[in-house]
């Protein structure tokens, strides 16, 4: 068998990096299903790892973060997690969490899983632990679970869908090599998200002093005042006679967004000449609660020249005799400071499938809390630097997870090879 110049070998058909072999997991790892227990076992109270755990970790060292059940009986060693251990999510209720992948570098408490999840345990004289658990984050595996082998997308992992995934590695030094790379990519996005996570506090705090009047600027111009919604916006009520298509939904992340952006899909009504026309700079009150609203979001049209929303928003935008900021009333709604308001008004048990019950009279009649329009600029130019901070580490992380995505592709498909690397730089000293 000839060697090739990139130094791969022909091997049943398919392109074998030099020194790597081909397994199927279930030849290499062990599985086995998790526990299921009810609220009403009395047997042994013991930690356990649930779908809930997971989020966006990809390993768990932490253990006292884990909460402590009863079940049935006193819990098995076989049931119990080991250091190098990972563990997937088998089933849930959303579809994109079914494949996750869970490490656990270093246990050291009795500890199970949940019957919602699937413990591997590698050979660890064929694959490092650590090596494997990025291996499973990669979309050269994540692919193969999701198909499940059929060509169709999952709705539960199993242990026979894992046992059938084909993987290629290299010998035990190279997967150390590659772990430790990986590892410092890993530090990298830590640190990022705990830089988001601070300049999100910082934001927030600014908001709760700022946007309250509790603090003031050195030379303040005058008292906060009270003024009715409807002296300072005016109500949107332009039917949408232009034949305009973009309809917009919104998203408590991202705001005014295109429907078939945030849905992937469009669910509004195939006659839009009933929806209401707003332009760059309107506001829209969806009257929805949701997850960080409980009284609904107000969001504003950033994104685009113009949209069209449904009927059921309320719709308004500054009124140009009005001295005002478009920017402090973005935060100053962000940040739930009318919630109280419409609390009032949204009389109690008349919600209807999460939609509050609020007239568009009483809405406009809402007392906002405000000063004037030159020290909202103020507040707003203060509050919107520590908003562009946090979207600036925000996007930075982003790249960072999309060139370590791409950089384990080529790590895992021995396209980029670490001892050739280590040779090179070892060349250059």
């Amino acid at each position: 068998m000839s060697k090739l110049k990139s130094g791969l070998l022909r091997k049943e058909g398919v392109m074998l990096p030099s020194g790597w072999k081909k397994y199927l997991l279930g030849n290499i790892a062990t599985f086995r299903n998790g526990l299921n227990f009810t609220k009403s076992d009395a047997g042994e109270k013991i930690k356990m790892v649930g779908v809930a755990d997971f989020k966006n970790r990809s390993k768990l060292e932490k253990n006292y973060e884990l909460d402590s059940i009863k079940v049935a009986t006193k819990v098995r060693d076989a049931d119990l997690l080991k250091s190098g251990d990972l563990l997937f999510v088998r089933s849930n209720g959303n579809k994109e969490l079914i494949g996750r992948c869970l490490y656990f570098p270093h246990v050291t408490d009795r500890i199970s899983f949940s019957g919602f999840t699937i413990r591997g345990r590698v050979d660890t004289s064929v694959i490092e632990p650590e090596f494997a658990s990025y291996l499973m984050r990669s979309k050269i595996v994540t692919d193969q679970i999701f198909l499940g082998g059929s060509g169709t997308n999952i709705s539960n992992l199993s242990q026979e869908i894992l046992s059938k995934v084909e993987v290629k590695i290299p010998d035990l030094t190279e997967q150390r090599r590659i772990a430790n790379i990986l590892f410092t990519w890993d530090q990298a996005i830590a640190t990022t998200e705990r830089l988001i996570e601070k300049s999100q506090k910082q934001k927030l705090s600014l908001k709760k002093i700022l946007l309250s009047g509790k603090r003031r600027f050195s030379n303040p111009r005058g008292p906060w005042g009270y003024e009715d919604i409807g002296v300072i916006f005016e109500r949107v009520r332009c039917k949408n006679t232009t034949g305009n298509i973009n309809v917009l939904t919104i998203s408590g992340e991202r705001g005014l967004i295109n429907q078939r952006d945030y849905f992937n899909k469009s669910v509004a009504s195939t006659n839009l000449a009933g929806y209401t026309l707003i332009d760059r700079g309107d506001f829209a009150y969806n009257k929805s609660y949701s997850a960080g609203y409980p009284m609904g979001a107000i969001k504003p049209l950033l994104e685009y020249d113009s949209g069209v929303v449904s009927s059921l928003y309320i719709c308004f935008r500054l009124r140009k005799e009005v001295d005002a900021s478009l920017d402090f009333f973005r935060h100053y709604f962000e940040a739930g400071f009318l919630n109280q308001e419409i609390e009032g008004i949204a009389q109690e048990g008349a919600r209807n499938h999460g939609l509050l019950n609020v007239g568009v009279t009483d809405f406009f009649k809402l007392r906002l809390h405000v000063p004037d329009g030159a020290e909202q600029r103020d507040i707003a130019e203060v509050i919107n630097v520590a908003e562009a901070e946090e979207l600036h580490f925000k996007r930075h992380l982003q790249t960072l997870l999309i060139e370590r995505q791409a950089l384990m592709q080529q790590l895992f498909t021995g396209k980029r090879r670490v001892h050739l690397i280590d040779a090179k730089m070892a060349a250059q000293v």
